[in-house]
């Protein structure tokens, strides 16, 4: 039996950088009641307040609830309050050996785009991330920008033959994640298996970036069971179903 639903953020829950919208809460809320859920994802901590927590129903069962930012390389529990359990951050040294890495694979890609919406290479502690259209790119430009993951793929492929020491994985709209050697979501995936004793073979994974080089892949290489979705409305019928085969008839009129 499955005990642990576990969700990416971008283009599963929400999409790229929206809050979660009221279906959604809706059933993660009820979700909360008959399972133990996480969620893992790119963002650092403030993208998970302002697109999850704060959109949930005041009366979510928080305690249930575990929060991974940055891949897995952060980890969130609630008691009374939300309490960070670890971070597994960079040096000084690795952030500038990464940053001046990914300056040059994006320059020799010819993919450098002309017009960006903010930073485009954000330092997020434990992990570095480069959006192709800058931090505030509208969601229709992002959608457009590279659908198919073939400009990141080509930089990807760069980057792995620059800094080899280092995981790089594509995720959300326009990503690219940069973070240590096995510090991915199969890091969260075995993480929460520790804090939370639950076997891997009782969780699934849901997420929109799981085949290889996406950053969801890791989580199915752990061993859980994995359910790739394309939207956040098809992730909200996968939940339906989920609830529907866990419930003990309080949700018995479905949604």
């Amino acid at each position: 039996m499955k005990k642990l639903i576990v969700f990416d953020l971008d283009g599963t829950l929400a999409e790229s950088k929206a809050a979660i919208d009221k279906e959604i809460s809706t059933r993660l809320s009820a979700l909360l009641t008959v399972a133990k859920v996480a969620v893992i994802s790119g963002g650092d901590w403030p993208q998970f307040e302002k697109q999850v927590l704060a959109n949930l129903p005041k009366d979510a069962s928080l305690q249930n609830l575990s929060i991974l930012p940055t891949c897995g390389t952060k980890f969130y529990q609630y008691k009374t309050n939300w309490k960070q359990l670890y971070a597994e951050n960079f040096t000084d040294d690795e952030k500038k050996t990464i940053i001046s890495s990914l300056n040059k694979a994006i320059d020799e890609s010819g993919f450098k785009a002309t017009k960006v919406w903010g930073e485009t290479i954000e330092d997020r502690g434990s992990q570095i991330t480069y959006s192709g259209l800058g931090q505030q790119a509208p969601l229709e430009e992002k959608k457009k920008w590279d659908p198919e993951f073939a400009k990141r793929g080509k930089i990807k492929k760069q980057l792995d033959k620059m800094i080899p020491e280092f995981a790089v994985n594509l995720g959300g709209a326009t990503s690219i994640d940069i973070t240590k050697h096995g510090i991915d979501k199969a890091y969260g995936i075995n993480k929460l298996r520790d804090v939370l004793n639950i076997p891997i073979k009782e969780m699934i994974f849901i997420g929109d970036a799981i085949f290889p080089g996406g950053n969801d892949y890791p989580a199915k290489q752990a061993g859980a069971f994995s359910i790739r979705v394309s939207d956040p409305n098809e992730t909200k019928r996968v939940v339906e179903g989920i609830i529907g085969c866990l419930d003990d008839g309080h949700f018995g009129e479905g949604f």
